[in-house]
């Protein structure tokens, strides 16, 4: 599972030390980031001397305090840490006066603009082709995540309205990094989503800025290559689920790429199996797909390769490949193999038990 083309290259022959945020807020998020630092230890000498920094988040720290992201956890980010790892949060499905949900903030905070989620499955043959290997681009920033929302009562009773913001600028540069990440991948084939066809206004402005990215001034043909397509992201799915195969790297707003890499998930097997980094230009931090998932937290059955992806696309993305390779060469050994799985793919093997299998294989 890789993520093969940084927003923003470290230079690392010089550093000393790697600080890595570790934020693993609600439910299984704190069963599964111990995974993915026991990855990262096992790369020993390989990578610097690693520190590990515990911050503060989520919905039962809000609980507790009454704030869900405090500002001394954003602060430590920016200032004392390289790069970070988030765990998972609790989001309420009803409101709950005062909260929102920190990994939505910290996106905001820290400028994590691209939430960038691989979906690749794994070939019984190492050197096989995967049967399904494309990447979800998804706009970390806006839509419908503004939270902008109110409620009024009108004639007919209650009447709730949302914000959804799409803007030129975010549009741009979350094109830009998929025409960048489609240009570097075999293919070479993008897929704009979008329902621009009923809302003619927010998502035909992502449409028409995104398809317009090889036009701008100093690209001079550097896009010549990419294959661009379009697609409505209700066929979207549709297509994603009978031919998968059809897609390579896609693009979407916010909540549609959202909905579409959770639903990629199940064709390689499971929510935790899927990885993701949220990048901007000057951090990156490394996210699970799957949730806080409190029906199994606290039994040690918790699936810990998705989050042990997500250490490894972090150490991609600020420079160490060699590093981040022998992490994913180890979880498809172990997947390939199929002896040490969790429950959620057929397995009877504990979170620490496929922890241990791949941190000796790395």
């Amino acid at each position: 599972m890789v993520f093969r083309v940084p927003i923003r290259s470290m230079a690392t022959a010089a550093r000393q030390s790697l600080k890595i945020g570790m934020l693993p807020a609600d439910g299984i998020g704190r069963e599964v980031l111990p995974g993915a630092k026991a990855a990262i230890l096992a790369l020993g000498s390989s990578i610097p001397k690693t520190e590990f920094i515990d911050l503060l988040a989520g919905f039962e720290y809000f609980t507790r305090t009454g704030t869900a992201l405090p500002d001394e956890t954003v602060e430590i980010l920016k200032n004392e840490c390289d790069c970070a790892l988030f765990g998972a949060v609790s989001s309420p499905s009803r409101k709950v006066t005062g909260y929102s949900s920190p990994i939505v903030a910290l996106r905001k905070k820290m400028d994590l603009y691209a939430n960038i989620r691989p979906v690749k499955s794994v070939s019984v043959n190492p050197e096989g082709k995967p049967g399904v290997d494309l990447v979800v681009i998804r706009e970390n920033t806006e839509c419908l995540y503004v939270k902008q929302e109110t409620q009024t009562v009108g004639e007919h009773g209650k009447e709730a309205r949302a914000t959804r913001l799409i803007t030129e600028r975010a549009s741009r540069r979350i094109g830009e990094l998929a025409f960048k990440m489609a240009l570097e991948r075999p293919r070479k084939h993008l897929t704009v989503i979008h329902k621009s066809n009923v809302l003619s206004i927010t998502d035909g402005l992502f449409r028409e800025t995104v398809r317009a990215v090889p036009t701008l001034p100093g690209v001079d043909g550097k896009y010549d290559d990419v294959t661009v397509a379009e697609q409505l992201v209700d066929s979207a799915v549709y297509r994603l689920f009978r031919e998968p195969e059809i897609y390579d790297v896609m693009v979407a707003p916010n909540l549609y790429g959202d909905i579409l890499s959770d639903a990629a998930a199940a064709l390689v097997g499971s929510l935790g199996l899927v990885p993701s980094v949220n990048a901007g230009d000057s951090f990156v931090m490394g996210e699970p797909v799957h949730g806080s998932a409190p029906d199994i937290a606290g039994q040690n059955i918790a699936n810990p390769l998705a989050a042990i992806r997500s250490a490894a696309m972090m150490l991609r993305h600020i420079g160490y490949v060699d590093g981040a390779n022998r992490i994913e060469r180890a979880v498809d050994s172990v997947l390939r193999e199929g002896k040490v799985l969790t429950p959620d793919l057929g397995g009877k093997s504990k979170t620490s038990e496929v922890v241990d299998e791949v941190t000796k294989r790395i």
